[in-house]
């Protein structure tokens, strides 16, 4: 009996050597900072959203200004892993802790501020008590952070340090599927605040961007694809446009860089996987008269293959 004592204090000391080993001495102070303050951001966007349609700073409405904080939540979470990654200084604890600040900032504050703004419109027009309504705007919102916590998982789990692993994305990124509802509701509380349609359409919305994030269609990475390094003249010349958009009506230009972006590989991948398939088909049927022909898996062909060399941007997935 006591020789089984000694033996489990042996044990038991040698696990608590390994948990030692693993316990973490040192952090990267600037981008962890960066990275908390990505998810205050998302705190306070919870919290405006909260105080409802009244208005605050800058005669804003509280749904507008927690809109603005999750916007400024998406630079914070820009900064830190390019701040990390300058400094070589990426770590798995950068890893989780942006994730977990992802999940408040682009999982939780826009699916409670969606909530916030439906309930508010659905008091307005006598539908508050209809519990048909409510359980599907709930469904919408919890399928919403679902599918956001997932996408984050599974970044977390195929993700790679190398910077040139970073072209693109698997999935709709969190960020921009939050930008997609944000956009929406700041639009409507900025400049169409009469047009209904627009807040009603925000849970079909948020069940097709949330299946867009545990998709496997591609979507490219904006800064490391179309703005780092050298560019075509013709790239300047866009961005200038678009900056000027934003400058001249943001409510405006936010919805289409967030709806344009989200929708954009979605149809790519609809042309590739649909129209060029059956346009193959239609091509090769009359020159083989008739004859049964093997069609093409263009979910296996490279990008290469399917794109061309010249537009070698996006990868399918089986």
């Amino acid at each position: 009996m006591r020789k089984l004592r000694i033996r489990q204090g042996r044990t038991k000391e040698s696990l608590l050597r390994q948990v030692r080993r693993q316990r973490l001495k040192y952090i990267t102070v600037l981008p962890s900072l960066i990275t908390i303050l990505n998810g205050v951001c998302g705190f306070m966007a919870i919290i405006f959203a909260s105080e409802g349609p009244k208005l605050g700073i800058g005669q804003l409405s509280h749904f507008a200004i927690a809109g603005y904080m999750i916007l400024l939540a998406m630079i914070a979470d820009m900064l830190d892993g390019r701040l990390a990654r300058m400094s070589q200084s990426t770590s798995s604890f950068g890893g989780q802790l942006d994730s977990l600040c992802d999940i408040i900032s682009f999982g939780v504050a826009p699916a409670f501020l969606m909530l916030k703004v439906l309930e508010h419109k659905l008091q307005l027009v006598g539908f508050a008590e209809e519990s048909f309504l409510e359980r599907f705007i709930w469904l919408a919102a919890a399928a919403y952070i679902s599918c956001a916590a997932i996408r984050l998982a599974r970044f977390n789990v195929e993700n790679e340090e190398d910077e040139s692993a970073h072209m693109s994305f698997t999935g709709l990124p969190t960020p921009a599927a939050a930008g997609v509802i944000v956009s929406l509701i700041i639009f409507h509380q900025e400049e169409l605040p009469k047009v209904d349609a627009i807040i009603y359409a925000l849970p079909f919305v948020a069940l097709g961007i949330a299946a867009l994030m545990v998709s496997r269609i591609r979507y490219p990475h904006i800064l490391n694809q179309y703005i780092k390094g050298k560019k075509p003249f013709a790239y300047l010349i866009r961005v200038l446009l678009l900056l000027g958009l934003i400058i001249w009506k943001r409510q405006a230009a936010l919805v289409m860089i967030f709806c344009g972006f989200a929708a954009g590989s979605l149809l790519k991948w609809l042309y590739y996987k649909v129209i060029r398939k059956r346009k193959f088909i239609a091509e090769t049927e009359p020159a083989f008269g008739g004859m049964a022909v093997d069609e093409p898996d263009f979910g296996k062909l490279g990008r290469t293959e399917i794109y061309g060399p010249e537009n070698n941007l996006y990868e399918t997935e089986n």
